[in-house]
Order: structure tokens, then sequence, then C-alpha cells
């Protein structure tokens, strides 16, 4: 007769594994336990931090063409952006993507409450059913909505030649069968396909990558702090065998006396002869070096740097950490091309037809940089910028009316918006007494003065 399987060992054997994999964060951890692991300062921090500097300084509209010709139109649509609060909602799902692997944004069309009507897609912006099916003033809000609300309900899982291969065309949110294309999806760092049936067709948290390291600096604290609290040890040297004499319990309660009363200001009496008192004290040498180790950990899986995690500023001579933060926001800056680029593109389309009825395709935008430069490094680029542009002027590279275009047409720069074609007039303020400089007056005369002497020109 064939032998049954042990049941019980397998079953222990399953629980070891997954309770390790659970552990180690190698296994989907389910949305109510994520929702509980977002109360941790530790993973609300990582999440946070990121989702913060992904939309601390937003984007910056502009037109592949014109742009004098669109200022108007560029001016409605950041006003109807900021009305549907776009910023705030992209914050949150970007958030949602940090504490649960994924998240959605809604766009309200009036349909919320007509289950026939959520069903059907609505395109991606910019197509023939778009411009049919989004109308003037149809876009009324914009919300994030959380992945514990969601659940897929179609989608390919017979051709991965296809572009819809494990990809959600239709949603359930709460009963309700909503199309992708009102519901956007934000997945940050998607799973591999064997996964993501488990993963409910997202991906995979920041909580979930940070847990192993936040439970090891979870105890490793609490065992600092032990260590700490008992890092010396009061021992007594007597004769242990009265304990087991009748009336043996005096010692134990000469123990537990002294144990509630001991301070600096105690007294122990103790026999010369029999008895001896000492005090054993563990070093405490390293434990910071282990705690800081331990925390560090944190912010290498999360790619923070210290100084944004932790407050904590590089030690050492001549030590900065631009080049920590340098790196930390071109990582953010690849982020939001991945994570917002796309449905902050619909997101806009969308708007121009909620706007306009139509949409200008030249309208793009691009994410303004988080690394800035100072007051005074600005004033030294802005000098270094300027004697380049004269030393092309002179030189006859370029002239005068070319070099003020491109002044006026530079978004940062300081004459954004002057008028090319209001320059001074040279030859006027000479003719007033004016002296202007060398190479302007030239050109301005429309003469050469090619046996002019190195010290003239210095003195003009």
């Amino acid at each position: 007769m064939d032998q049954q399987p042990n049941v019980l060992q397998f079953g222990a054997w399953a629980g070891s594994y997954y309770g390790g994999a659970f552990a180690e964060g190698m296994e989907f951890l389910g949305y109510p336990y994520l929702s509980e692991l977002a109360q941790r300062p530790e993973y609300r921090r990582i999440v946070e931090i990121t989702a913060t500097e992904m939309t601390r300084k937003w984007i910056r509209l502009h037109s592949t063409g014109d742009d004098k010709n669109k200022a108007d139109r560029l001016q409605k649509i950041n006003a109807e952006m900021t009305r549907l609060g776009v910023q705030r909602a992209f914050k949150k799902v970007a958030e949602q993507d940090g504490f649960f692997g994924r998240g959605h944004l809604y766009l309200d069309t009036g349909a919320t409450d007509d289950p026939g009507e959520l069903i059907t897609p609505i395109g991606d912006g910019r197509d023939k059913l778009s411009k049919k099916k989004v109308a003037k003033g149809s876009l009324k809000a914009v919300r994030a909505v959380e992945a514990v609300w969601t659940y897929p309900t179609n989608y390919n899982s017979n051709d991965p030649l296809k572009g819809d291969w494990y990809n959600p065309d239709v949603w359930f949110v709460m009963g309700k069968r909503i199309h992708a294309s009102r519901l956007l999806p934000f997945i940050g760092r998607e799973v591999p396909d064997l996964l993501k049936p488990a993963y409910s067709f997202g991906g995979l948290s920041l909580t979930q990558m940070a847990k192993p390291y936040v439970d090891n600096w979870l105890q490793t604290r609490q065992s600092v702090n032990d260590a700490v609290s008992a890092f010396s040890v009061f021992c007594l040297k007597t004769t242990m065998s009265e304990m087991l004499q009748a009336g043996g319990d005096a010692l134990t309660n000469r123990a537990e006396l002294f144990n509630n009363f001991r301070n600096n200001r105690g007294l122990m009496l103790l026999d010369k002869e029999a008895e001896e008192f000492a005090n054993v004290s563990s070093p405490l040498a390293d434990l910071d070096k282990l705690q800081a180790q331990s925390q560090e950990h944190m912010a290498s899986v999360s790619g923070l740097p210290l100084l944004k995690l932790l407050g904590i500023q590089p030690a050492g001579l001549n030590t900065t950490s631009e080049g920590e933060l340098r790196s930390f926001y071109d990582w953010i800056a690849a982020c939001q091309e991945g994570l917002f680029r796309a449905n902050l593109t619909r997101v806009i389309d969308f708007v121009q037809l909620s706007l306009f009825g139509d949409v200008d395709e030249e309208i793009t935008f691009e994410f303004v940089p988080l690394w800035a430069l100072n007051e005074k490094e600005e004033a030294e680029v802005e000098k270094i910028a300027a004697e380049t542009a004269e030393i092309r002027i002179n030189s006859g590279v370029i002239s005068p009316s070319e070099e003020r275009q491109a002044l006026a047409s530079r978004p940062d720069s300081p004459y954004e918006g002057l008028d090319p074609d209001d320059a001074p007039d040279l030859l006027e303020e000479e003719e007033e007494g004016l002296e202007p400089r060398a190479g302007a007056a030239k050109l301005a005369l429309g003469t050469e003065e090619d046996d002019e002497s190195e010290a003239d020109r210095k003195a003009a």
C-alpha cells in the first residue's frame, strides 16, 4: 500500500516558506496590510518625499511653434489645470503608487452616475473618438482613486503578441464597470507577467520593497534601546546555599529590596568576610554606528539621500551633499517621465477639448528641473553669457537684434517678453553724446574700422 503523504510536514514547510517570503517582501502583502504599514513614519517618509519631489516644481507649458501667438491659450490651460487640482491629484496618485504599487486618476466627464456611459471609451485625447465624446465644458474634475477600490475585469491573457496583453481595458470600481480610458492607471514598478494577476495587475510598492530593511531597523533600534537600558548589571557574590535552607527567602527579599530602591544615593551593606559586590557593564562604544548603518539601509533601497530622508549632513572636511542631491534629482526626473508623462499628456489634451473643443498638438510641457542655482551662480552664468554674446556681436557672427531676439525668447531669461523690435538707436545715442560699445557702434553706422588699434577699442 502506498504511503500517505505527511500532510502536517508539508503544511509546516509551506507555512515556513510563505512566512519567510512574506517577511522578506517576496509575496504580495495585500492592500489592507499595506494600508496599515502606511501609518509607520519609516514608510510614509519614503513615499511622501518621493511624491513631493516629483510634483514640487511641477511643469512648464510651452508650444513647439510660436509661443507669443498662443500665450492666451497657454494661460487658460494653466488656469483650468489649477481649477481641476491636477498637480495635487498627481501627487496623490504618486503616493498611492508608493504605498500600494498602483494608483488611478478618474476623469469625471459628467457620466459618474451613468453605468452605460462609464463602460464606453473616450479615446486618448487626440483621436476622433475623443473629439466626439468630450465636448466643451464636459471635464468636471480629476480624482485620485486608491487601488483597493478597483479590480480588473477584462484583459487579454491569450496572446502576448498583442498590445493589450495583460493590460486591463475595463475596471470594477465598487460595482461600476469603468473603461480604462476614463480611469488612468499609474504603475511605477511593474512586476513580471506571471505575478501580475497575484498583484491585482498592480506593481511593486515602495513599502513592500523597504519592508525587510525597515524591519531590521526597528529590531536594531529596540535592541540598542534594551542594551542602553540594561548595560549595567550588579552582582552580589554570597553563599547561595542559604537559599536551600529554612528561611532562604530572606536572600531573595534582600535582592528585591535592593532593586526597588537602588539609586546613586543608596547604600549596600555586605558581609566583608563572605560577600562581595561588583558592577558589570557592557561596552556601548559602537552601538551608534551599528544603529546608523541599519538606518541608512532604508535610504539605499528607497534611493533617497540621507539628507532628504534623515536630515543628516555628511561629516568630514569640505564634504557636501551636492553630488548626492544632483543624482537624486536626476532619478526623480526619470520617475516623472516614466510615471507621469503619458497620462499627463492625455489630461492636458482633455483639458484642451473641454476648453476649446480642439487640441493643439504643438502645446506640450516639460518638468521644471529641481536643481536650481543660487543668486550668485545665476549672476555668474548671466555674466558669462553676456560676454559670449558681446564677442559674437563684435566678431560679426550675429547682430545685436539677433541677440536681443534670443534674450526675449529664452524662458529663464530676466528679459523674457522683451520687444525685439524696440531696440535703442545707437547712432542717435552717439550723436547725443553717448558712447556706445565699439562693435555695436560699427554695426549701427554700417562701417568697418580695420585699422583701429587695441587701445582705441579699449577706450571705446
